[in-house]
């Protein structure tokens, strides 16, 4: 059996509504298996103006705005006619890209139907309560993720730091890695634009320090503001160019200084020339589990200053390409980021690291390191021997066909 013979059935909260580097990944992996000439068939509510043309045979599957976050959907259930598609379709791989209602419904189904499922981790859940005032609630959402997690043959995480993570929490007993990728052509240092930093109100000796991003709460905006504030009372000379868009857009904009640059949305090529245009990069976010933005940071020649976190933890190498503090700790952040805004030799060196490092990230690379996990857990449902407990041992379906 090879990738040919493979049948895969993707379950994804968001496919293509709302850009973001989850649905990104997916959409790059359908189309490198696609391209392998595998069969893809990927489930996932539709909107009327999806953010993005998206790879594959899209099913839409009924969801409802989710409370507090209208921009996202929240899936309800399988319909039986969905059901009747996904038994049409006769999938030999079941992947599941969200622990929500639909992300349940499709392990279920594997179950049911005694088919191989694996599951990717895309944000790290368990945190996002602290960003809404219910702290509390994290050990019971750590405990929900397990007991999903837990019912796949499989789960992967993009970073090994994330990995790491997912085996001291016990969530599932086979956790491996399905890394990310970056384009090199369009995050490169010679996509920098001094004529767009110009017409954006920045000065060409001006150190501009960029973030990159959905601004949410969740991404540790209120750390950042926190730390600028640090700069400012340090007279640390510099411009802020945020890039990106989302519902914490206002409170953002009043909470940092009133030079600060709020581009927008980029996306592809504009992305890129926004990244390069940058100084620096500082992400302070701990919910994510790669760090997108900081690898395309550095395939652009820019230093990240990051927290110590998953994600930035695999990317990052203090020092060299940048600098990784603790989680929350302002002062280290404003000593981080005025050390680097401050030297501009520093800032060269630690971009060209970063440019170096970024090439071991290939999309085919890492698209085709899950494809043979795809297959390894094939032959081991069928020889059985398969580790994670509450499964039934039955035979790889293999290329067989709907008929």
């Amino acid at each position: 059996m090879d990738v040919k013979d493979l049948r895969v059935a993707l379950f994804s909260g968001n496919y293509n509504y709302v850009r973001d580097g989850a649905n990104q990944a997916l959409n790059r992996l359908v189309e490198y298996l696609l391209r392998q000439g595998a069969a893809v068939r990927i489930y996932s509510p539709k909107v009327k103006r999806p953010a993005f043309d998206h790879v594959g045979d899209l099913v839409g599957v009924p969801a409802v705005p989710l409370p507090g976050r209208a921009e996202y959907r929240a899936p309800i259930l399988l319909t039986p006619g969905v059901k009747k598609d996904l038994h049409r379709f006769g999938p030999n791989m079941m992947h599941v890209a969200s622990p929500e209602v639909l992300g349940h419904a499709a392990v279920r189904h594997a179950h049911k139907n005694k088919l191989p499922v694996v599951a990717s981790v895309h944000t790290r859940f368990e945190t996002y309560p602290r960003y809404y005032g219910f702290a509390f609630m994290e050990g019971l959402v750590e405990a929900g993720l397990r007991r999903f997690y837990r019912r796949c043959d499989a789960i992967f995480a993009p970073s090994e730091s994330m990995a790491q993570l997912l085996r001291e929490q016990r969530m599932n007993f086979d956790v491996g890695i399905w890394s990310r990728g970056v384009e090199r052509d369009i995050f490169s240092p010679e996509r920098r634009d001094m004529e767009w930093r110009r017409s954006l109100g920045i000065a060409d000796d001006e150190v501009a320090v960029g973030y990159i991003g959905r601004l949410v709460m969740e991404k540790g905006l209120d750390v950042f503001a926190d730390t600028v504030d640090q700069l400012v009372r340090r007279g640390v000379k510099h411009r802020l160019l945020i890039v990106g868009d989302g519902p914490a857009r206002d409170w953002f904009e009043k909470r940092l200084p009133e030079n600060a640059v709020f581009a927008g949305f980029q996306g592809g090529r504009d992305l890129g020339r926004a990244a390069a245009s940058m100084d620096l990069l500082f992400n302070p976010s701990v919910t994510e589990t790669f760090g997108n933005v900081t690898l395309e940071a550095m395939a652009a020649g820019v230093p990240v200053i990051a927290a110590d976190a998953t994600g930035s933890q695999s990317l990052v190498e203090p020092g060299l390409t940048g600098e990784l503090v603790r989680p929350g700790a302002i002062h280290f952040f404003a000593d981080a980021l005025g050390s680097y805004v401050q030297d501009t030799a520093k800032r060269e060196a630690a971009g060209q690291a970063g440019r170096v490092a970024s090439r071991a990230y290939e999309w085919d690379k890492v698209n085709q390191a899950l494809v043979d996990q795809y297959l390894r857990i094939g032959r081991q449902r069928e020889r059985g021997s398969f580790g994670t407990p509450g499964l039934q041992r039955v035979p790889w379906p293999g290329s067989r066909r709907p008929q």
